[in-house]
């Protein structure tokens, strides 16, 4: 081997042994603080936000403490709030299906995803919802509303309602709460019913309550006109419509008379 120096002027070549090995990417301060919200957000996925430390998002981003205070210097209640945005980024989207198909299949598609975003988050997405939480504010709170206002606003669009009047407005807005409230419950009862028996009773639930509004309502009735002519024959409409029908006439059927009493036996008695 030649050992003679290198040349003036002209670098030593480098050593075999510092190729070796994988090579360590700095990263940008975008990368960073996006590693440091998926490590909160997995956190607050699996408990609610009080139980979480900032120590135990260091762990889990693999980084010290001190780092995270570096991107976050508000402390645990600014990485809350940075990884309740992107959740809420994501839950927004939810509704945002393509738009074809009749209105049902595009809620089921929607509430698809919703269901999807809260079998994952479990934890999390109770204490976002139920509130209470030593960090929840009035920035979260807004957050949470914000995401809310969102969904409802796609559904709307996917309705083809231009301007909806108050009435189709605080029925949507009804729907989206009783989505909430059915998702909570079904993670209280351990994801009973199955997800697809959910997602099919919430998309009935909408259109039951859209009948009940378009029956005050003469511009929500046309809405559910429109819609009720793009759903296919025997599809999800038909067989709510078949079903309600039939329990309504089971409802009003009179009832059968009590069975008659055994008659006396002949010569009881004496």
């Amino acid at each position: 081997m030649d050992s003679s120096p290198a040349p003036p002027g002209r670098p030593p070549a480098p050593r075999s042994d510092r190729a070796s090995g994988p090579a360590y990417r700095r990263l940008s301060t975008t990368e960073r603080r996006g590693q440091l919200i998926a490590a909160a957000q997995r956190l607050f996925a699996r408990a609610a936000p009080e139980d979480v430390s900032l120590d135990d998002v260091a762990r889990e981003a693999g980084v010290s403490r001190p780092l995270v205070y570096r991107y976050f210097p508000g402390g645990k209640q600014q990485v809350y709030e940075a990884a309740l945005r992107g959740a809420a980024a994501d839950l927004e989207l939810c509704f945002a299906v393509p738009a074809r198909g009749p209105l049902s299949q595009r809620l089921a598609d929607g509430l698809d995803r919703y269901l999807a975003f809260v079998d994952k988050h479990g934890e999390g997405f109770t204490a976002l919802l139920k509130g209470g939480s030593v960090v929840e504010t009035s920035r979260t709170t807004a957050i949470v509303d914000g995401v809310r206002r969102a969904a409802a606003r796609q559904v709307l669009l996917h309705m083809g309602t231009g301007e909806p009047g108050p009435p189709l407005r605080m029925a949507v807005r009804t729907w989206i709460t009783t989505v909430e409230a059915a998702s909570l419950i079904w993670l209280d009862e351990n994801r009973e019913p199955p997800v697809g028996e959910l997602r099919d009773l919430l998309v009935e639930q909408f259109i039951a309550q859209l009948v009940v509004t378009a029956g005050r309502d003469a511009r929500t009735a046309a809405v559910l006109r429109a819609a009720a002519r793009s759903e296919p024959p025997g599809g999800r409409v038909d067989a709510l419509v078949a079903r309600g029908l039939a329990a309504l006439s089971a409802a009003a059927a009179p009832e059968p008379p009590p069975p008659a009493a055994p008659a006396a036996r002949a010569g009881a008695g004496t």
